[in-house]
């Protein structure tokens, strides 16, 4: 089972590799559901780490129905990636009546070209899932990053293992949200090839701030290193 960590800082990529992780999803700002990092982050990561690199492309928070200006800047993250050298980027447009937006799609999927293309949690905010899923094998996506239209992947894996049988090898479905220790077999046991998971903990808290806003977790080394053994061993 591969095993992708979603690395919110230069920290957490560093511990995915040190933990023995299959790769990373980098990205920043979690606390939204995490935004495309800066280049300079990229760039670092790209320089140190050996284990293959997705960038999260996903210019703003909020819905995920981009404008044309939106999407240029989309297009040029992408570029910047596959000029570094990235494995790959994750990202997904939908429509406003939460229908994936399959023109805006095909231009990055077009931009993406020779890097694995992940269709990120968005689906999770479609109306019809299996027409959904359909559109992405259409599209050749590589694999769909989803939750099973639920908060946490556990609650959806009910629908998950459905996209999973549905997908027939033809489209990978990565389940991701809420997975960790004490729960990342029940995927491998029902046949699902790769999970998303950010092993996170809180900093210890080092000084106060006025703008701290809640803290957010960096990938831990010793858990990301029990989970490997785990889904190694069984």
């Amino acid at each position: 089972m591969i095993v992708e960590i979603c690395a919110n800082s230069f920290e957490s990529a560093m511990a995915a590799q040190s933990g023995g992780a299959d790769r990373i999803e980098l990205c920043t700002q979690l606390a939204v559901g995490g935004l495309t990092p800066s280049h300079h982050l990229i760039k670092k990561v790209v320089s140190k780490l050996s284990i293959p690199i997705h960038v999260l492309i996903r210019p703003r928070k909020g819905n995920f129905c981009y404008s044309k200006e939106e999407l240029n800047i989309m297009k040029n993250d992408i570029e910047f990636c596959k000029y570094l050298g990235c494995s790959g980027v994750v990202s997904g447009v939908l429509q406003s009546d939460l229908t994936i937006d399959l023109i805006a799609i095909k231009q990055l999927v077009e931009a993406a070209n020779g890097l694995d293309f992940t269709f990120h949690r968005a689906f999770d905010c479609v109306k019809n899932p299996l027409v959904s899923l359909e559109n992405l094998i259409d599209l050749k996506i590589k694999r769909v990053l989803s939750s099973g239209l639920k908060p946490s992947a556990i609650e959806g894996i009910s629908l998950l293992s459905d996209m999973n049988k549905m997908a027939n090898q033809q489209i990978e479905i990565m389940p991701g949200s809420g997975i960790n220790l004490g729960n990342v077999l029940q995927f491998k046991n029902k046949g699902f090839t790769s999970v998303h998971l950010s092993a996170t903990q809180q900093p210890e808290k080092k000084s106060a701030s006025f703008f701290e806003g809640g803290t957010e977790g960096v990938s831990d080394e010793k858990t990301i290193r029990k989970i490997m053994s785990l889904v190694s061993l069984n």
